[in-house]
């Protein structure tokens, strides 16, 4: 059974946007991904106490067959395949990061892993790249994309040309 699902992406180190992107088709090669939409890159600020530089931000839409912490796994090793370490530091710059905002309906909360993703209707970061592929999606319990949008400031995110 195929589910939609939705992943963000980030970056502040390296090349960015080409990260970006080879992580995009990287995930488009796996067996159990199929891509089903693709969103703009957007400059935004950083999120958090750490001064760094803007992040590059996207998001994908895409068909898995794959189980909600099977698609984690691939989103983890992907990281990794880029160079990301995560060594537990929060909010600080990283050279690729792959979110799973969303798995169909499906609510999970464990050790691993929380879907819908708990804070991505408070940042701009995230909605505005999901209004690009569906503005009408619902983000469980707290509205559309569009209108959750509506409720946050924009300033600093821009999208890239």
């Amino acid at each position: 059974m195929s589910v939609r699902a939705f992943i963000g992406l980030g970056g502040n180190l390296g090349e960015t946007r080409q990260i970006l992107d080879a992580a995009i088709a990287r995930l488009g090669e796996h067996s159990g991904i199929r891509i089903t939409g693709r969103s703009r890159f957007y400059r935004t600020p950083p999120w958090g106490p750490v001064p760094q530089p803007d992040f590059v931000n996207a998001a994908i839409r895409i068909e898995t067959d794959l189980a909600p912490h099977g698609l984690l796994d691939v989103l983890l090793d992907t990281e990794r395949a880029f160079g990301r370490v995560r060594d537990g530091e929060r909010w600080g710059p990283r050279v690729l990061d792959l979110d799973l905002l969303s798995y169909g309906d499906v609510t999970l909360h464990d050790d691993r892993l929380h879907v819908p993703h708990p804070r991505m209707a408070e940042r701009a970061f995230v909605l505005l790249p999901l209004a690009d592929i569906d503005e009408g999606y619902v983000v469980a319990g707290q509205g559309s994309v569009s209108a959750l949008l509506e409720t946050l400031g924009t300033q600093g995110c821009e999208p890239l040309p």
